[in-house]
């Protein structure tokens, strides 16, 4: 296991994923690279892209002996598949902490900083945080994520947006053992943050959500998740959970977490009507904030009408 030199300055591994992201790069990286009191070295793959991003982040690379382009030989798809492609080729031996980074957001200069304070002089492995999303528009918001965790809530949710990651060498070293062992599986994953947060708590790693924030969280056309805020994110997480593909992602991560796809004992997946009424009835170990407790409820009773229909 790797342990921090107390006499020297942490070294921290940014793993960042891009896709047509030259708009947002330039800002990006350079609040990554002017980050304090820390030693960042920058890891980037990138998925072919038409925009010239691939050519600025070689570029990047030749200019900068702490930044690397991770080769490899297709197209993975999407930003998770391409985060676990960063996971499994970087070697974390070197390294006290690793972070995720997204292509369009801007980092406040403490940012690694302050999570790896939070890591180092607690008994934690995993930091995320909340972050103030902002608009072209000049609208600024808080997401808020730093709800008390629950029982069950890495189940079903993230600890935040992935860019607010920091992880201790002990816990990435272990994710990407079991991304290595279950490559298969994990190609049917579609986030990245949402299966670290769900392996760190599953495997007893303790998790601190920071309240405060230290990134400002870009919001555009072309975010893959974003912010959720507003009327049409609120119709698309419902759209999403009615199609059963909220439930089948939590069964996919249960599946890589266990290896040989015998999801926890600790709680029923459903598969049926009366299965989604008993885990409606434990909504408030589901998920940290209230609202989120209650909208939950109401989606596994109307799931538990729906999948008797559809098995009907």
């Amino acid at each position: 296991m790797h342990s921090t030199n107390q006499g020297k300055r942490p070294e921290v591994a940014i793993l960042l994923a891009v896709y047509n992201g030259i708009s947002w790069l330039e800002a990006q990286v350079a609040s990554i690279l002017t980050q304090a009191d820390v030693n960042i070295s920058l890891f980037i793959s990138i998925d072919p892209s038409s925009d010239g991003s691939e050519q600025w982040c070689a570029t990047l690379a030749q200019e900068h002996s702490c930044v690397t382009v991770i080769a490899r030989e297709q197209s993975l798809q999407s930003a998770t598949q391409n985060f676990f492609h960063l996971i499994r080729s970087v070697d974390f031996s070197h390294f006290d902490y690793v972070a995720f980074s997204d292509q369009d957001d801007i980092w406040l200069e403490q940012k690694i900083s302050v999570a790896v304070n939070r890591l180092k002089n607690s008994d934690f492995d995993g930091y995320s945080s909340n972050v103030e999303a902002f608009w072209e528009n000049g609208k600024k918001e808080l997401i808020d994520k730093a709800q008390k965790q629950t029982q069950w809530d890495h189940f079903f949710e993230a600890a935040g947006p992935g860019c607010t990651y920091v992880m201790s060498n002990r816990l990435i070293c272990a994710i990407q053992q079991r991304l290595i062992q279950s490559k298969a599986l994990s190609e049917k994953l579609c986030f990245h943050d949402w299966f670290c947060y769900a392996f760190a708590r599953e495997y007893n790693y303790r998790w601190f959500i920071d309240s405060d924030s230290y990134l400002q969280y870009r919001q555009h056309a072309n975010n893959v998740v974003g912010a959720n805020q507003g009327l049409k994110a609120f119709l698309r997480r419902v759209r999403h959970v009615l199609s059963g593909a909220a439930i089948e992602q939590s069964k996919e991560i249960l599946a890589v977490l266990c290896c040989d796809q015998q999801y926890s004992a600790r709680i029923k997946l459903p598969n049926r009507r009366f299965d989604y009424i008993k885990l409606g009835l434990t909504s408030r170990h589901c998920r940290r904030r209230l609202k989120d407790q209650f909208f939950f409820f109401a989606l596994c009773s109307i799931m538990s009408v729906y999948a008797n229909s559809a098995k009907n």
